[in-house]
């Protein structure tokens, strides 16, 4: 377990990664450190202070602009910076990344990011990147990372579709049920090797509703959990479906795989997330 001197968070700051844990709040009077050595580093640090609004994708944009702004400067008022980038980087032996709009933008890898690595991996720092964007899996991602010229091992990523799965086998999720999914293939692959059964995904984005009289939706009485994340397949059928599944079947579950009111899809501009 890590103690709470030894992790850094790296996090875009329109991000939605839960960064409450005391190990990445533990850095926040570093925020500015690396400014003259490590400037991605310096552009990229965001810590809990910053972040502990959950509900800050609800309040109206101009609002929440000032809402997010009084958390930072409060954030840099509460501790003294630090001079010296060196010292940051040795006090740590963890450093935790996002990905989207931290990494990449899209297919698009962003500046700086190769020569931080490898100065963090020269160094002995151990590095975990982590997604709330369900659509790849583990695998999935570390094939993204190969394409873009980064040498990551598939063992220190940890996707939000890895962490449904995760969860589910650590509750002892009964073998006879089955599990909804309203989201894409990053999920469905990574309840495979979970071992554990599923239905929907993007082959139901096809289906419709007839809204006509006496129209009646079947659905499976052994789906145990209903999982949601990012679809781009998404429809009226899988919404009826998953509150059917949620309504009418004894304890089933509904887990969300992250609250992203934006992503970063691509380059060009933030596009809407999965609520």
């Amino acid at each position: 377990m890590l103690s709470s001197r030894t992790v850094v968070a790296v996090a875009s700051s329109s991000s939605f990664l839960p960064l409450s844990h005391p190990a990445a709040a533990s850095t926040s009077a570093s925020a500015s450190a690396a400014a003259a050595s490590y400037p991605f580093l310096n552009r990229r640090l965001a810590f809990s202070k910053c972040h502990t609004s959950r509900d800050h994708s609800i309040i109206p944009k101009p609002q929440r602009s000032r809402v997010m702004e009084g958390f930072k400067t409060r954030a840099a008022a509460a501790a003294p910076q630090l001079e010296d980038a060196d010292a940051l980087i040795d006090s740590v032996e963890t450093f935790i990344f996002d990905c989207d709009g931290v990494i990449w933008k899209g297919d698009k890898l962003i500046d700086g990011v190769p020569e931080t690595l490898d100065m963090l991996r020269s160094r002995g720092k151990r590095l975990v990147f982590v997604t709330n964007n369900s659509t790849k899996s583990r695998k999935q991602y570390g094939k993204k990372f190969e394409t873009l010229g980064l040498n990551v091992n598939e063992e220190e990523i940890f996707a939000s579709s890895f962490a449904a799965a995760a969860y589910l086998k650590s509750i002892d999720f009964p073998k006879d049920k089955k599990v909804y999914v309203i989201g894409e293939e990053g999920i469905l692959k990574e309840l495979d090797i979970a071992g554990i059964q599923y239905l929907g995904g993007p082959e139901d984005g096809d289906k419709k509703i007839e809204l006509k009289p006496g129209y009646f939706l079947e659905h499976d009485k052994d789906v145990g959990a209903v999982v949601v994340g990012f679809d781009r397949y998404f429809n009226y059928y899988k919404v009826q479906y998953g509150t059917l599944c949620i309504r009418e079947n004894p304890g089933c579950l509904f887990i969300a795989t992250n609250r992203d009111a934006v992503t970063h899809l691509t380059d060009a501009q933030e596009w809407a997330g999965s609520i």
